[in-house]
């Protein structure tokens, strides 16, 4: 006669399975759902805002290449043939040349300049502690909210009553002026986020502040100066308030000046094709430098989130 045992009772954390147990934790569906109605909500109004943005770039694009009968009767076709004389014409006939390399004096001299001072007063407000070192930093916050209109005026003057009206290196000194506000207030954030053990173990080596600064401190700023340098290159480069008032002189326009200038003298010959393609110029080193650089940006931009 066989007989039936009863399993032995299973001791509670024994690791053994229990029924049930094994039922994978997750969200419950209606989360699920929520959650895949929000994504496909956002990726829908970035391809809107994608479309938005790179579609304006390709029109300009195709139309420097077309001649003006075919901008206005078929302004959304390619062009039959790539026409590189609109490029060479509003290069040298409408003195494109010549305005992008004022262009690139200016902003390269400003851009320099507003990147070595204000990585080292961002420095100094960031990690010394000194009377004033607050009151400094929130009159550099400050002048972020000064509108530049309101200073245009005793600008004129200044400039003007230092004999530095109608030049280049003017021209640098006021872009470095303009510049220095933000670039302090957001440079001084990513010191904040750098490592002081760094800095003390070069103090106890042996190292200058002014060393310590340039060899240590500075390329571990890498980032931030990237970011930060972008967007001054981006805000400098499209700048046409202060070169109309500050640079008159017509043989030292800067790009936006001579973009302007193109439109309303090409405006009345109707020379629509050597505008577009002064145009796309105008926007190609800003593409270029963003794209390069797209990756450090980021980096710059979630250095302070990442600590």
């Amino acid at each position: 006669m066989k007989t039936t045992e009863n399993p032995a009772p299973v001791p509670a954390g024994s690791g053994a399975p229990v029924a049930g147990a094994d039922r994978r934790a997750g969200p419950p569906p209606k989360e699920k759902r929520e959650g895949a109605v929000l994504d496909v909500f956002s990726h829908g109004i970035l391809v809107i805002w994608a479309v938005m943005v790179v579609l304006p770039l390709l029109w300009a694009v195709m139309t420097s290449f077309k001649d003006d009968g075919s901008i206005f009767g078929s302004p959304w076709s390619l062009p039959d043939r790539l026409r590189f004389d609109n490029w060479s014409r509003a290069w040298t006939e409408a003195d494109m040349g010549d305005y992008f390399l004022n262009t690139v004096l200016v902003v390269g001299g400003s851009l320099v300049g507003t990147l070595v001072l204000g990585s080292m007063a961002a420095y100094v407000l960031a990690r010394f502690d000194f009377p004033g070192n607050r009151f400094v930093y929130y009159l550099f916050v400050g002048g972020m909210s000064f509108p530049v209109m309101l200073a245009l005026v005793p600008l004129f003057y200044v400039v003007n009553n230092m004999g530095l009206l109608n030049t280049v290196h003017g021209l640098i000194l006021v872009y470095i002026a303009y510049s220095l506000p933000f670039t302090v207030f957001f440079l001084t954030a990513f010191f904040r986020t750098l490592p002081a053990s760094v800095a003390e173990a070069a103090f106890v080596d042996g190292a200058s502040h002014s060393r310590t600064f340039f060899q240590i401190m500075l390329p571990m700023a890498r980032p931030g100066l990237v970011s930060v340098g972008i967007f001054n290159f981006l805000g400098q480069w499209n700048q046409y308030l202060l070169p109309t008032v500050l640079n008159t002189e017509p043989d030292r326009r800067v790009l936006t000046q001579g973009l302007v200038q193109l439109a309303v003298s090409q405006g009345y010959k109707g020379d629509w094709s050597g505008l577009f393609a002064g145009l796309v110029m105008a926007m190609l080193p800003v593409l270029a430098a963003y794209v390069v650089f797209q990756r450090q940006v980021v980096q710059g931009l979630t250095a302070g989130a990442l600590k």
